[in-house]
């Protein structure tokens, strides 16, 4: 399993006791969504390792305790500390309507309600305080802040996202 294929769910962050047991944060706004997996990729040495889960419970809100098959001591639990933890994104919930993942929306055609087509989704942004959309338009960058009040309609079918930006914000560009 390559690690374009998967979404990142979250990372071992403690173990939880003597017998191999492990606290991962999760990553998610629905960590119910994810409390009986049967197995999970651990990042291992910038390879994704399946690995079955015995038995796994919410623990506190984001945190998922978790006790993987075969990691029976502290010494196991050890070695898969600070680990990442992926699935497939096939096992990512549904989106819809104005709602999508970052991965979801590249490549899809950014069109503005005042200035029209503005170009192509090639990146997302979100290592700022607010994340942004990365368009290209005919070689230039532009930069449009993901805000809700900037998105009117996602539209899966056509791969087109309707923005409506702020007065001059498109202007800082062409």
């Amino acid at each position: 399993m390559k690690k374009d294929d998967c979404f990142y769910l979250g990372k071992i962050v403690k173990k939880y006791s003597f017998k191999g047991e492990l606290l991962a944060k999760l990553d998610t706004d629905q960590p119910n969504l994810y409390e009986n997996l049967d197995a999970i990729f651990v990042e291992l040495r910038n390879n994704l390792v399946p690995f079955f889960i015995e038995k796994s419970q919410l623990h506190k809100s984001n945190l998922l305790r978790i006790k993987f098959e075969d990691v029976n001591s502290e010494e196991d639990a050890d070695a898969l500390m600070k680990s990442e933890l992926y699935l497939p994104l096939e096992f990512l919930p549904k989106l819809e309507g104005n709602k999508f993942y970052f991965h979801e929306v590249i490549g899809f055609n950014i069109t503005d309600k005042k200035h029209g087509d503005i170009g192509i989704i090639k990146a997302i942004n979100d290592s700022t305080a607010q994340a942004l959309f990365e368009i290209d338009k005919n070689g230039v960058e532009i930069l449009i802040p993901m805000n809700d009040e900037f998105i009117i309609e996602v539209d899966r079918n056509s791969k087109t996202i309707l923005v409506e930006t702020p007065e001059g914000l498109i202007d800082l560009y062409l």
